[in-house]
């Protein structure tokens, strides 16, 4: 069964979160910092050429780059998709070193930065660690083939990729992370849960079972593309239906299109616990460190 619109709360086995999450409140806090690097929709905002209200608001929330986020853990930054504005993304927020990038899916707007990666091989002298699915593996492998030949030309991008599924793995040097499986219409997407943390982008219907994976999360960034149905994303009423199934203590509202509103706008239309991310946000939890 799917989640479409109106999610009905399944049965939550206590023992899921200490098998899968290894909650372990006698382990070692260590907090970490989650940036939000564009929260913005394939297009961005503004739109080329656009001249609603969106589009020409001064507000410099409304400056929304393509989705993704960094969390921070200890020494070592990870990154969440390499869309078409990792580069500026990247300086924007003075990232002098990454450990490895996780990737939703295969869409454009999520890895056509991937080529920038280099620039952190050159900086720390060692392959970036790509977290993905075979239909990723194989984008990556044909938006940026040059990478993965036998005989690359120098300076190319040195990447090793890692496969993931549905069970939680372990970063380099960081989390144990674990992946939610979710639709985006009818293509395959991962979310990624980190401890109380949660993120979920390119969203329409999610599994029962993987639904169960997100019970107790505290804090939610969650993909709400505008007000209106859309085929592929959620809009706000669904969004809200899983913030009112789940209960966090914190949500906020990501992959924003320019025909959602002004922040200003969205902001009042939303309840207290829930806002419209904007680039540049940040945010912080506690992880326990035995989850590793």
């Amino acid at each position: 069964m799917y989640f479409k619109g109106s999610v009905v709360p399944g049965l939550f086995f206590a023992n899921f979160f200490e098998d899968k999450l290894l909650t372990n409140t006698m382990g070692k806090d260590r907090q970490i910092d989650v940036t939000v690097l564009g929260s913005g929709t394939s297009q961005g905002v503004p739109v080329i050429g656009c001249q609603c209200e969106v589009c020409q608001s001064k507000n410099p929330k409304d400056k929304r780059l393509r989705s993704s986020i960094m969390f921070s853990y200890g020494k070592e930054n990870f990154v969440v998709d390499t869309g078409p504005d990792f580069r500026q993304q990247m300086l924007r927020e003075d990232v002098r070193s990454l450990r490895a990038v996780l990737y939703t899916h295969s869409h454009k707007d999520h890895i056509a930065g991937m080529d920038d990666v280099r620039s952190f091989n050159f900086l720390e002298k060692r392959d970036m660690e790509l977290y993905c699915n075979t239909d990723v593996e194989e984008a990556l492998k044909r938006e940026f083939y040059y990478a993965f030949e036998a005989n690359k030309y120098p300076g190319v991008p040195n990447v090793n990729i890692n496969l993931i599924d549905t069970e939680p793995f372990q970063l380099p040097d960081g989390p144990r992370v674990l992946p939610i499986l979710v639709y985006h219409y009818k293509m395959p997407v991962f979310g990624f849960r980190i401890g109380d943390f949660a993120y979920l982008t390119d969203v329409k219907s999610i599994p029962q079972k993987e639904f169960e994976k997100l019970r107790g999360v505290k804090y939610l960034i969650l993909d709400c593309l505008r007000e209106r149905p859309h085929l592929s994303h959620l809009n706000v009423e669904e969004a809200l239906d899983i913030v009112d199934a789940l209960s966090p203590e914190q949500t906020y509202l990501t992959h924003i299109s320019h025909l959602f509103d002004t922040h200003e706008n969205i902001e009042e239309k939303l309840p207290k616990s829930v806002s419209p991310a904007y680039d540049g946000l940040k945010l912080s939890f506690v992880y326990n460190s035995d989850e590793n």
